[in-house]
């Protein structure tokens, strides 16, 4: 069992908000870092974001979720998907950070097989982490993509899921800057790239790190 279990919301292209939200936090040996997805598109620097992170694996244990957003970059990549699609949510930003004039063509392998690598969750001895929502009475192995990746918050508050543990999750943006904490649940997307907070949180002692766009810390409970 890792000594924390410290899970990071949205970053959407955010790279200052994560270097900065990783100074607060300092990952040490013994831990676990959960990335809920969702690290391109709308923010300025998705490269940076990617890149950032493929260099705290080399040194950390970092687990890796995919969110909407990836899983829309990926599809452009692989030919599966209309770019028009992706370009209306942010891929315009997203591949404005690589180059100017850049085309899906054009990412690095390494970027490429980070976004095929990514997971659908995560599961841990008393929680599970998902980039969006879950089913609650379907085994997280046959979760629906939907569920995990797309359904907000607002369309539908899941029930406790079935195996008891307490999910932690992302995609629902909380413009107050504030988590979501219904017990059985907890959200930290809390619109980095809007003008919100990045939040980090110990999910065994709930405790929490936010900085703002820049990366300069934030207290919680206020803006």
């Amino acid at each position: 069992m890792p000594e924390r279990l410290i899970a990071i919301g949205d970053v959407h292209g955010c790279r200052a908000a994560l270097e900065g939200l990783l100074e607060a936090v300092g990952p040490r040996d013994g831990d676990r870092l959960v990335l809920l997805g969702d690290y391109v598109d709308r923010g300025p620097d998705s490269r940076g974001v990617i890149d950032l992170i493929l260099e705290l694996r080399e040194s950390h244990d970092v687990v890796t979720l995919m969110g909407n957003h990836e899983e829309m970059m990926l599809g452009v990549v692989q030919g599966r998907s209309p770019a028009s699609w992706w370009m209306r949510y942010g891929g315009k930003e997203t591949l404005a950070s690589y180059d100017e004039g850049a085309d899906p063509s054009d990412l690095p392998k390494s970027h490429i097989k980070f976004l095929k690598g990514l997971l659908d969750y995560h599961e841990e001895e008393a929680f599970f982490f998902t980039h969006g929502n879950y089913v609650h009475n379907e085994e997280l192995d046959r979760q629906p993509v939907e569920a995990l990746r797309w359904t907000n918050l607002n369309e539908r508050k899941p029930k406790p899921h079935k195996n008891g543990k307490t999910a932690i999750v992302g995609h629902s943006s909380q413009k107050s800057g504030e988590i979501v904490d219904l017990g059985h649940l907890v959200c930290i997307d809390t619109f980095c790239h809007g003008g919100g907070r990045l939040t980090a949180i110990d999910a065994y002692t709930r405790r929490l790190w936010q900085v703002d766009r820049d990366g300069h810390p934030v207290e919680s409970g206020g803006k």
